[in-house]
């Protein structure tokens, strides 16, 4: 008989116990191996049966234990002492608070994102994006930086993942109940649930109640859309992660980033928590908080929309990962300005302004639609992408933002990604960092990073090191096990027929990961291109692999449910079924017991379609080695010392299908050849894989302090955060006024700017050729229309030249006025300009806006550069030998 009405009963705990709800209330246990033993030891098998969740656990434990415990003086102190230790890493200084910038550093700092992977027992990602979101707030919270997380409660989460007895990927969206998760309602002072409106066409409105979840010491903020005053369609936009079409995808990301900011506001007033100097935008879904921004600024200080911009940008900071256009979000512009027109929301905003943001006003753009990038972009001061390489990608990627520059001065740099070690780090390995340096140092190490620490793994014995491998193999064969029997029981098998399970992998064999999305580019099946060559691999007498695979495909995406299903039947094969297996429903709970079970961590994404990819991190951090392409951040921290690197066919062009026959048959050379006979020579009278043994080590030693969540925060910290408090501060009401008047007058007259003639005074080289360490003087005539010196900054750039006489890496040295203005506004600028490289070299000029509040001269996107015609002695382009 089904229920009319669902509710939660909560337990009622006896006084001494009561600190058990706070310590459940703060995610903080999903890291803290202490508080989550203290919950095991409530009830190990409820503990259990509720995932590790200790909500869950506490609202099934039986009155009777809770009585019992009461009384436990043991319990009791171990209570008291996990319960001072959260009090004191809440309420101590951390780095953050030591921090030798002191206050220049932003007071609060606002974090949005779409997803937060914080732990399976908050199902509110789908993958990379999400579980990074999580790990930039809790080694936030490990650092004390002030951070409020903003996001979307899906009321459905994402989606759980299970197969047909033929393979094919099917989806469940089973209902998540507020109050069974940890967290709980923001409430106003008459304790009623405060909450966010916003205004749709029609007269409609959408409200949504704010619940907070506490990570460590981060509050995240979750709007939840699903409130009684609301009608259907509203109730439904936080329906489900990702889901919907595009006007129910518009509201999400409406209601996460207006809503957002209102929810900050509420947060900041209920609370006295200090209000966001800088605003992180991590990924496009999250942009229309600026246009909040905007309108508050309009509204409440009287700024008119370009001074608001201005003082916008200066304290935002936009994260973009995704290095192809595809993954955007673009929506129609007619169904932006019908949500933003009248009647919509941000009355008085001008909705022709608004479409300016979105638009693609650049060669190649489509000018029907309202790109969330672009308006990010627009909107922040300071932008970045996730590696060096994806730096370098999203510059040429959104390079028609910043016309007539070079993909390497487009303003977006890179912060690498990190991931929050005490999540991913298995206890095993914890336990053994501390037998051999010490519990603070490991967890200092784990938390904070420093090489130092980190190096005393190089210590630690060969076979200490190959005993806990084999343990956490081992624990990974069970944990395969458990899930494929009962994966095979959803697709209908009987119990009776699963006998084969109890054999599938072995603790002793070469162990290979694979865990992901399922889009085309991270090519799932790439191990499939050879099918008897895989299973030549797999069944080698000598020397075995054996490969635990993992995935999910967007609901929609049929192409990645057919990859799925393809690698699902190759596993469901009796010849290799104990070798290989798919594992449907992949999540953090799994996750965290896959990384550190396998010998080696595979990715073989299309270069350089990998932003950044986390997920070999979390593997390394575990004494996992890499085997990748040379993609994401493996392109940067590669070494032979630490893994291998899958060669890639750049050289085919086009044709996709060569590529992966030829990338493929690498991998399987790589496996057959240099792998497995490393993890298999037991050489030398230990009887160990003393040479295999070392990459791990070295994978720790090097790897480890990089790959933290805890560096990667520091350079938010240290090159993003503080300079946009700085700017944020300096961007006053005036000040913003007054830099919006000067872009405006720099804008109009920057069509009559011009380098008008170049030549080189002292030093002139000699048919075409100079000497190394030798110095141009260079004269420089420049048409400035109404703009004074003060307004721009005038360039002679240099470098190595191509064949096409392009300048690569090239160095700018500033040139000074020396005299005019002339009648017709020209002035004369001289400067020296040093030979400091051999081989073909040339220089040109360029002219850039100015002025104390840019944080780079690209910013408003214009160059003046000279007329080729105009030029005396080696000008722009001329090659010197």
């Amino acid at each position: 008989m089904k229920a009319i009405r669902r509710f939660t009963v909560r337990p009622v705990l006896p006084e001494p116990l009561t600190p058990l709800a706070d310590l459940a209330r703060n995610l903080r246990w999903s890291w803290h191996a202490e508080t989550r033993e203290l919950f095991q030891s409530v009830d190990p098998d409820g503990w259990q049966a509720a995932g590790g969740d200790p909500v869950r656990l506490l609202g099934a434990v039986s009155a009777a234990r809770l009585a019992e415990l009461s009384g436990d003086r043991r319990f009791l102190r171990r209570l008291a002492v996990v319960t001072a230790d959260l009090d004191d890493y809440v309420g101590g200084g951390r780095w953050y608070q030591s921090h030798e910038s002191g206050a220049e550093l932003p007071a609060a700092i606002a974090y949005f994102s779409p997803e937060f992977g914080i732990t399976a027992a908050l199902p509110q990602y789908s993958g990379g994006l999400g579980i990074l979101a999580g790990d930039h707030l809790k080694a936030a919270s490990d650092l004390g930086v002030p951070l409020i997380g903003v996001g979307l409660l899906y009321r459905h989460g994402y989606f759980r993942q299970s197969l047909s007895r033929d393979g094919w990927q099917q989806e469940h969206y089973p209902v998540l109940d507020p109050n069974e998760l940890p967290v709980s309602l923001l409430r106003d002072a008459d304790g009623t649930p405060a909450r966010v409106s916003l205004s749709l066409p029609g007269g409609r409105a959408l409200h949504a109640h704010i619940w907070q979840a506490r990570v460590g010491r981060v509050p995240l903020l979750l709007l939840d859309s699903d409130v009684e005053d609301n009608d259907a369609p509203a109730r439904e936009v936080t329906d489900r992660l990702y889901g919907g079409g595009s006007d129910h995808r518009l509201l999400q990301e409406m209601l996460l980033g207006i809503g957002g900011v209102r929810a900050v506001r509420t947060y900041c007033d209920l609370t006295g928590h200090p209000a966001p100097e800088v605003f992180h935008t991590n990924e496009g879904h999250a942009g229309f908080l600026g246009l909040e921004r905007i309108r508050e600024l309009e509204g409440e200080r009287g700024l008119g929309f370009d001074a608001a911009v201005e003082a916008v940008r200066a304290g935002t900071v936009f994260t973009t990962h995704t290095p192809v256009p595809a993954g955007i979000d673009r929506f129609e512009r007619s169904l932006v300005a019908r949500h933003f027109g009248e009647g919509g929301e941000l009355p008085g905003v001008p909705v022709d302004r608004i479409l300016e943001l979105g638009a693609e006003s650049y060669p190649g753009g489509d000018p029907g639609v309202f790109n969330m990038a672009v308006m990010g972009l627009r909107l922040a001061q300071r932008a970045n992408g996730v590696s060096t390489l994806h730096g370098a990608v999203s510059r040429g990627m959104f390079a028609g933002l910043w016309p007539g520059f070079d993909p390497g001065d487009v303003p977006i740099t890179s912060v690498t990604n990190g991931v929050h070690a005490p999540t991913w780090v298995a206890p095993e390995v914890v336990r053994l960092g501390i037998r051999q340096i010490g519990p603070g140092r490991t967890e200092d190490a784990l938390s904070v990073g420093g090489s130092r620490r980190w190096d005393a793994v190089a210590d630690i014995p060969d076979q200490d090191v190959w005993d806990l491998r084999r343990v956490l193999r081992e624990q990974l064969v069970q944990e395969v096990r458990d899930r494929l029997r009962a994966s095979w029981l959803q697709r209908g098998a009987a119990e009776a027929e699963l006998g084969w399970v109890d054999s599938v992998l072995d603790p002793d064999v070469l162990t290979i990961g694979f865990a992901r999305r399922v889009p085309s580019y991270k090519r799932l099946t790439l191990m499939l291109r050879d099918p008897e060559r895989l299973r030549r691999l797999l069944l080698d007498p000598e020397r075995p692999v054996q490969i635990v695979v993992a995935g999910k495909a967007h609901p929609a995406d049929d192409g990645g449910k057919r990859l799925v299903q393809e690698l699902v039947r190759f596993a469901d094969d009796p010849r290799v079924r104990h070798r290989i297996v798919f594992l449907p429903d992949y999540g953090m709970a799994m996750a965290q017991k896959l990384y550190p079970g396998c010998d080696v961590w595979l990715n073989n994404p299309l270069r350089p379609l990998e932003a950044c990819g986390t997920s070999g991190m979390k593997a390394a951090l575990n004494g996992c080695l890499n085997l990748s392409v040379l993609d994401g951040w493996w392109d940067e921290w590669f070494e032979p010392d630490f893994g291998w690197a899958i060669p890639t066919a750049d050289g085919v062009g086009t044709d996709e299908e060569r590529r992966d026959d030829l990338e493929a048959n690498a991998l399987y050379e790589l496996i057959e050849g240099r792998v497995a006979p490393r993890f298999y020579d037991r050489a030398g009278r230990t009887g160990l894989p003393v040479r295999w043994i070392e990459m791990v080590r070295r994978t720790l030693v090097s790897l480890g302090p990089k790959v933290l969540a805890g560096r990667m925060v520091r350079e938010y910290v240290e090159r993003l955060y503080a300079p946009a408090a700085l700017a944020h501060r300096a961007l006053t009401p005036d000040a913003a006024r007054d830099l919006a008047w000067w872009k405006g007058r720099v804008r109009a007259a920057w069509p009559r700017v011009g380098v008008e003639h170049v030549e080189a005074l002292a030093a002139a080289p000699v048919n075409g050729t100079a000497e190394l360490g030798a110095t141009l003087t260079l004269r420089v005539q420049v048409s400035l229309d109404a703009l004074t010196p003060e307004d721009v900054e005038v360039q002679a750039v240099a470098g190595r030249v191509d064949a096409q006489d392009v300048i690569r890496d090239g160095r700018a040295f500033p040139l000074k006025p020396s005299a005019g203005p002339d009648l017709e506004g020209r002035w004369v600028y001289e400067g020296p300009l040093a030979l400091d490289r051999t081989g073909p070299f040339g220089y040109t000029v360029r002219i850039l806006p100015s002025h104390p509040l840019l944080a780079t001269p690209a910013e408003l996107g214009l160059l003046a550069g000279p007329s080729e015609t105009d030029t005396a002695g080696p000008g722009p382009g001329v090659v010197l030998r």
